[in-house]
């Protein structure tokens, strides 16, 4: 059997600091809790990757901040790239697999001013800074074009609770095919860079158990699949609750259902590809729940690669406590403790009860 990768996950504006794009402007627009430097793992990504080794992961999931490659339309900041290449170099030194996201929700001001993704341009403008990057990133083979369309469309373009601020069904699905068709070019761009390169994206999927839900499931979870079904290596899962009464509960009011895991991944298993868990994690401030939680999910992993799905690797979500978008600093998803005044580490006991699991 090949390798099977463990890690943990973060995203640049979670957890990097520094950073101008859309979400920024929006955070200091609506008044809200500022993402500041964050966890400052820009500068401390070192530091955070020898954390990674010491628990024992093999693979690690980040992603490349797009308004930092490409800050103003068509011109590439080429000390960026090498700051990325550093970060890819720090996680091979340290014989650790890079999982690389290129799109984790937020967008250059000069793309958003162009109507961001409701802009027909939009697929060509991103596939150009696939190009880019994958062309300076001979070294990575497992590639993410896109994190959670489904989550960003409906929160930013149907809800209107983060940007764009949008209200409109029409504009939501103008989004999503237009992501659906900027996954398509990418996925063609990276494979004439690198044939062998595995490219996926990461869905949110929830599992839907009541009568009604067999139309939330197509629409939620398998709408965007079906779109690129032809155009992906491997499908990758973020999963964090069901729809399901849950006994208990994350610090964000998510109930705890870890068989609704082993369904979603019997579910995906139809399109017949490798699937990754890219994402799964607890807002859990006191620890007390997240060894368990992590116990529970990768058991019902176990259970579904048993009766024959494809599973290849499990990623926590988070390795980090992070920036939560609009719930700000507040909720602690981290492997890892972040002292937010001194930016000191603290490895959780959970993070030593996972790499137990590893071990095993």
């Amino acid at each position: 059997m090949s390798k099977f990768f463990w890690g943990a996950a973060t995203s640049s504006h979670q957890v990097e600091g520094g950073n101008n794009n859309d979400w920024s402007e929006w955070e200091r627009a609506h008044n809200l809790e500022m993402s500041g430097v964050a966890c400052d793992h820009y500068n401390r990504y070192k530091e955070d990757f020898d954390i990674v080794k010491s628990l024992g992961h093999n693979a690690h999931r980040l992603s490349i901040e797009w308004s930092r490659i490409e800050p103003e339309e068509g011109k590439f900041n080429d000390a960026e790239i090498q700051h990325y290449r550093d970060v890819i170099s720090a996680l091979r030194e340290r014989g650790i697999e890079p999982f690389v996201t290129l799109w984790h929700w937020t967008i250059p001001l000069w793309f958003r001013d162009q109507g961001g993704w409701l802009n027909k341009k939009s697929p060509e403008h991103f596939a150009r800074y696939v190009e880019k990057i994958v062309s300076a990133f001979s070294n990575v083979k497992f590639w993410i074009t896109l994190n959670e369309p489904n989550v960003c469309t409906g929160h930013g373009y149907f809800k209107g609770e983060w940007p764009p601020g949008e209200r409109s069904i029409i504009k939501l699905i103008r989004a999503n095919y237009n992501l659906a068709r900027a996954h398509r070019l990418a996925f063609e761009s990276i494979k004439k860079i690198n044939s062998s390169a595995q490219i996926g994206i990461a869905q949110n999927l929830i599992y839907f158990s009541r009568p009604l839900g067999i139309f939330k499931k197509y629409f939620y979870n398998e709408w965007f699949l079906n779109q690129i079904k032809n155009y992906q290596d491997f499908v990758g899962v973020n999963y964090y609750f069901s729809d399901r009464v849950a006994k208990t509960h994350s610090d964000m009011k998510w109930g705890i259902d870890p068989e609704g895991l082993y369904f979603v991944l019997k579910q995906v298993s139809s399109y017949q590809k490798q699937i990754y868990i890219l994402e799964n994690g607890i807002a859990n401030s006191p620890d007390d729940k997240r060894a368990e939680f992590i116990r529970d999910h990768v058991a019902m992993t176990q259970k579904a690669m048993a009766e024959g799905v494809d599973v290849r690797g499990y990623f926590y979500w988070s390795l980090l406590d992070n920036f939560e978008w609009a719930h700000g600093f507040a909720p602690r998803f981290g492997l890892v403790e972040i002292n937010y005044k001194t930016m000191e580490r603290h490895i959780r006991p959970s993070a030593w009860e996972y790499k137990k699991i590893i071990e095993k």
